[in-house]
């Protein structure tokens, strides 16, 4: 962060100061800002955020030993470090990367790029911060740090040498990509997709398109909209970029699409795709597993060629990406049995795109293996959406289902009800178990993949199984 004095930060966060341990108004801080005590290091900054099962009160005491120079608390707390109390501490976090950006923009040469999508969100914004990198001091976050905490504590680690933040938004609900975008107003807005992840939660897609729609709201008069040519949904935002004077750079597969992918072949050693960008040739070898990733690609370089990075660079760099992000299409075990763990997160989209990779990169001499658990936040739509999984991965002739938990129970019954009856489709309780049958069932020539919602913790019976036939 930024230095800043303590008395300027109480009075953006409407706080009441604490001053301790030899501070005074005027004392200055500037290091990051994080709710992790186990994450601070000497002149760093303590947010301590009430949970559902802890209080970062309660580790106040171990952020000042660990060298905190500042708190941020609900309530005063009994330690040695001087600390701001405020009402909200999440609001409090807001209200300071609201402050920082806006002083680091003010006086120096910061670009934002703000992400968003049912899907792919982490995974471009990894692509884009790995071609940003290389033209100056990029700010991306950690993991999928998109949330009301996350989004706020990448922001703050811009100083005023950051040439580009990049900023991932998820939307918890109506109105959360308005809150998060409009702390930053950025100047290129990406729209990846509109799916049906969270559709249960927003009452329906249409309701999703309304809450992505948002960050096009948020990105600033006379900025840029980076669209999905090949969404509808996506494409329909348009008119929305133009009322507020912005260009629209359209990325997919189409021939509207300024950033082009005109053919792709997926292989189990990555994706090849033939570019046209902006009407010149390009040839892209991108690691990362599945042809679904060369649209977060497309979308990456449509932002980074905007920003005035050569296509030819952009492409050079994302050549370099091996995979998108832990448990996401990350390649474990080896060439004997290939395990493929995208276990960090599913929706209907993600799960369809996965299992048509898993087809697509097995050898006729090679065995389908799918290890499906359950999709969350889909509501009233969940067994329908779960169903239409089964149906899938049928109709992609998947020569073993093992589908775990109750929650993910229909895509088990519907592989049942399609034909996969003589021990094709296998129903478990649990990872445990699943480890166990897949344990002795797995056998030299196997591609498997591991899919499923975060909430499910399959992604450690994948980290398992890689461990098993490395």
């Amino acid at each position: 962060m930024i230095s800043t004095s303590l008395s300027h930060l109480a009075d953006v966060l409407g706080g009441r100061l604490v001053v301790r341990s030899g501070d005074t108004p005027d004392t200055t801080v500037s290091g990051l800002v994080d709710t992790d005590s186990r994450l601070i290091e000497r002149g760093d900054i303590f947010v301590a955020k009430p949970g559902e099962t802890t209080d970062g009160h309660l580790f106040v005491g171990t952020a000042v030993e660990r060298g905190a120079a500042l708190a941020i608390v609900e309530r005063e707390v009994e330690a040695e470090v001087s600390q701001i109390v405020v009402a909200d501490v999440v609001a409090a976090l807001a209200d300071l990367a609201r402050d920082v950006v806006a002083r680091v923009r003010a006086h120096g040469d910061l670009k934002i790029v703000g992400i968003t999508g049912s899907n792919g969100k982490t995974t471009t914004k990894n692509l884009l911060a790995r071609i940003l990198e290389g033209e100056g001091e990029t700010v991306a976050p950690r993991a999928s740090f998109n949330n009301e905490v996350g989004a706020p504590l990448t922001m703050l680690r811009v100083t005023d040498a950051t040439r580009y933040l990049v900023s991932e938004f998820g939307a918890s609900a109506p109105g959360a990509i308005a809150r998060l975008a409009g702390l930053v107003t950025p100047d290129i807005g990406v729209v990846l997709m509109v799916g049906m992840a969270h559709a249960g939660g927003f009452g329906g897609i249409e309701s999703t398109f309304h809450a992505k729609s948002e960050l096009v709201k948020a990105t600033r008069e006379g900025g840029l909209a980076v669209l999905n040519a090949d969404d509808p949904r996506v494409a329909a935002m348009e008119p929305i970029a133009r009322e507020r004077g912005q260009q629209v750079r359209w990325f997919g597969r189409g021939e509207r699409a300024e950033v082009r992918a005109v053919d792709v072949e997926v292989s189990a050693s990555g994706t090849r795709a033939d570019l046209l960008v902006d009407g010149e040739p390009f040839t892209l070898t991108l690691r990362v597993l599945g042809e679904h990733h060369v649209m977060n690609a497309l979308a990456a370089l449509a932002a980074a060629t905007a920003l005035g990075v050569s296509a030819a660079d952009a492409i050079a760099r994302l050549e370099t990406v091996e995979i998108a992000e832990r448990w996401r299409m990350q390649p474990l075990g080896s060439d004997r049995v290939r395990i493929i763990n995208d276990a960090y997160n599913a929706s209907p989209d993600s799960m369809a795109a996965a299992l048509r990779t898993l087809a697509q990169i097995t050898g006729p001499d090679e065995r389908t293996v799918a290890v499906l658990g359950a999709m969350s936040e889909l509501g009233e739509y969940a067994d329908e959406e779960h169903d239409r999984v089964g149906l899938l991965a049928v109709r992609l002739r998947i020569q073993r289902i093992v589908v775990i938990g109750p929650e993910a129970r229909r895509m088990y019954l519907e592989a049942i009800a399609q034909g996969s009856w003589d021990g094709e489709a296998v129903f478990l309780a649990d990872a445990d178990a699943a480890f166990d049958y897949l344990s002795t069932e797995l056998r030299d020539g196997d591609r498997v993949l591991v899919k499923s919602s975060n909430s499910a913790g399959l992604r450690h019976l994948g980290d398992r199984l890689g461990e098993l036939f490395a």
